[in-house]
């Protein structure tokens, strides 16, 4: 689906902000903070946050927060786990582990701590 068709899709307004925004968020395989979009992007942080809420709220994009005290976003395309490493803070993306259903519960993120197989291997 592009970009466009999302918009579309959720009857929002099509900027360039917002292209440019979901761009590059669909063009890395991996999450993203502010200080990394903000380097291939020119958009002030007030337009950032104001167009990344909405894409939230819209369910466009899922956001959570790391180790490193920032929220890192991407694009909602299908529910996964997320490692973080407690030494390195890395961020991998776990999209071969089973989904966990809770009787009763929505799960909305699923965030596994410890450290990463390069830190491991440093450590020996």
């Amino acid at each position: 689906m592009t970009i466009e068709n999302i918009i579309e899709e959720k009857n929002l307004k099509l900027t360039v902000a917002r292209r440019e925004l979901l761009g590059i968020l669909h063009a890395h395989n991996r999450p993203l903070c502010f200080e990394d979009i903000k380097e291939k992007i020119n958009m002030d942080k007030a337009t950032f946050y104001r167009n990344i809420s909405k894409f939230e709220e819209e369910a466009i994009v899922n956001s959570f927060e790391s180790n490193d005290k920032k929220r890192y976003y991407e694009m909602q395309e299908f529910p996964h786990a997320h490692f973080i490493c407690n030494t390195c803070n890395a961020i991998e993306c776990l999209k071969n582990i089973e989904p966990i259903n809770l009787e009763g519960y929505i799960i909305t993120d699923i965030i596994f701590k410890g450290i990463c197989k390069g830190c491991k291997h440093e450590e020996e």
